[in-house]
């Protein structure tokens, strides 16, 4: 079903049945009844796209077998290139950097909204608070503390200039939330004291947002974002977790991270 079909034909009935208040619970985490898939991009410098402004990605060797005895690269990045996590300082003076945060912020419950179709047709959509309330109508509620992550279909054109999709005037179009469906998931406690905005793009924020007001609002208390995701296709819609791991530098903004998705086996 596509669950965002005729959602302006049909607010007053979204309007009827939306959901105020009191996401789901926690959901119970069985890992005997989980497999790991990996939701990273490899990090290539000759196909990782660079956020603008960001600093070059390089990978240069400094030790070899035959002349060391042991293998070693040199990589020289910023902490948010490629998929990576984003820790609340990052935005906001006073909040948690990535070493502050708890190994429980970095392991969430996930619920997975497919826009690929809208995101086509629009490559500046931004989701809507229609869109949360079609979805737990079909889907049921998001749980408290998730990580909401959006399938866009942006994965599908890393490593080339599609990814940055730059118009005339040198603007970044990619999909993302709107701010009103942020500020629903948070006064709703869908996004509570932790949680995470996920997306195979570069931001939450749409592209051409350049106040960042999806990403002002979450990142505060112990919520992060997890960006430039691949292999969403393995993700389920509801069911799954999500695991970010990466270095964890004094006060880090974040961390390039390998994510992983924990699905059920049935």
């Amino acid at each position: 079903m596509n669950w965002g079909a005729g959602l302006a034909a049909s607010a007053g009935l979204a309007r009827s049945a939306r959901p105020e208040s009191g996401g789901g619970g926690r959901p119970r985490f069985d890992p005997s009844d989980m497999r790991l898939v990996s939701l990273s991009h490899v990090n290539d410098p000759e196909t990782t796209n660079v956020y603008p402004g960001d600093p070059e990605f390089t990978l240069s060797t400094v030790a070899t077998l035959e002349e060391d005895g042991f293998y070693l690269q040199y990589v020289r990045e910023g902490e948010h290139t490629g998929t990576h996590f984003g820790a609340p300082c990052h935005f906001n003076a006073g909040e948690p950097s990535s070493d502050e945060l708890h190994p429980e912020d970095l392991m969430l419950p996930a619920v997975k909204l497919d826009i690929r179709d809208r995101a086509e047709r629009d490559p500046d959509y931004a989701v809507t608070v229609e869109d949360l309330w079609w979805f737990e109508r079909e889907h049921g509620p998001i749980p408290e503390g998730a990580a909401v992550v959006l399938w866009t279909g942006w994965q599908e054109k890393w490593g080339t200039p599609d990814f940055h999709n730059f118009d005339e005037q040198g603007r970044m179009h990619h999909p993302g939330f709107a701010p009103e469906a942020v500020s629903w998931l948070l006064e709703t406690g869908r996004l509570g004291y932790r949680g995470a905005l996920g997306t195979d793009t570069f931001s939450p924020d749409v592209g051409i947002d350049d106040r960042y007001r999806v990403s002002l609002m979450l990142y505060r208390r112990h919520r992060i974002s997890l960006e430039v995701l691949a292999n969403l296709e393995s993700l389920p819609v509801t069911g799954g977790w999500v695991l970010a791991g990466g270095p964890l530098h004094r006060n880090g903004s974040g961390a390039t991270a390998t994510v992983f998705g924990m699905v059920p086996r049935h």
